[in-house]
């Protein structure tokens, strides 16, 4: 027989969909709808910062941060930040960036940082002979300039350890990640259960600037 293969799913609105469901887990994902005009306009006047990105996509490709100003809008997209002066212009320049495919928009977190650059975590999570281990607890830095963490745009690794030491300080570092390990522990019942098949997970944690942790997403073919 050959080797089965990890089940895929791409979907982050379904993915995020499985988690809200646990009363657990709900309150650690931020508010995520998906993108639509009137989704974005209310998000803008409630957060002031939301993040806009492809229901399926990976690598921090497509991604975007989108923020009120006190003369309009700024929409920054790798490290080019554009401003404008109405929503209706704001809006034209999402839509010419996603090519008619599907988004969502999501609350924007204020990430703690370090070296003023934001930071967040990546748990890898693998199942193996039908037992789950985490195989990889990292933090990522990201570029000086941009706002996305992901390696491949040139964000930097660092242990989850020294990133949680740099960005609060030595005494939460274990309080943070078993914190982490939990949610992913909860996270991953509740995704085995709604999509069968599922082996390979990797969580994308953030911890904002107050200290608290935030579940962005779940890849199911993590790097």
């Amino acid at each position: 027989m050959g080797v089965r293969r990890a089940r895929h799913v791409t979907n982050k609105w379904a993915k995020t969909l499985a988690l809200l469901s646990h009363p657990n887990l709900a309150p650690h994902i931020p508010l995520t709808k998906p993108f639509g005009a009137s989704q974005l306009r209310s998000m803008l006047n409630t957060y002031w910062m939301v993040v806009v990105k492809p229901v399926n996509g990976s690598g921090g490709v497509g991604v975007m941060k989108v923020s009120r100003t006190q003369s309009g809008y700024a929409f920054t997209y790798l490290a080019r930040t554009r401003y404008y002066a109405n929503f209706g212009s704001l809006l034209a320049a999402i839509n010419k960036q996603r090519k008619g495919k599907p988004y969502l928009v999501q609350r924007g977190i204020f990430l703690a940082e370090v070296n003023g650059r934001p930071i967040d975590y990546r748990v890898k999570y693998v199942k193996k002979a039908n037992k789950w281990k985490i195989k990889a607890f990292v933090g990522k830095i990201a570029r000086q300039g941009l706002f996305v963490t992901n390696i491949r745009q040139g964000g930097t690794l660092i242990s989850a350890a020294k990133g949680i030491a740099a960005s609060f300080s030595d005494n939460l570092v274990e309080v943070k990640k078993s914190k982490m390990r939990e949610l992913t522990i909860i996270a991953t019942e509740i995704l085995e259960n709604r999509f069968p098949g599922v082996s390979r997970l990797g969580y994308d944690y953030g911890i904002d600037k107050q200290g608290k942790i935030w579940i962005f997403e779940v890849n199911t073919r993590p790097q």
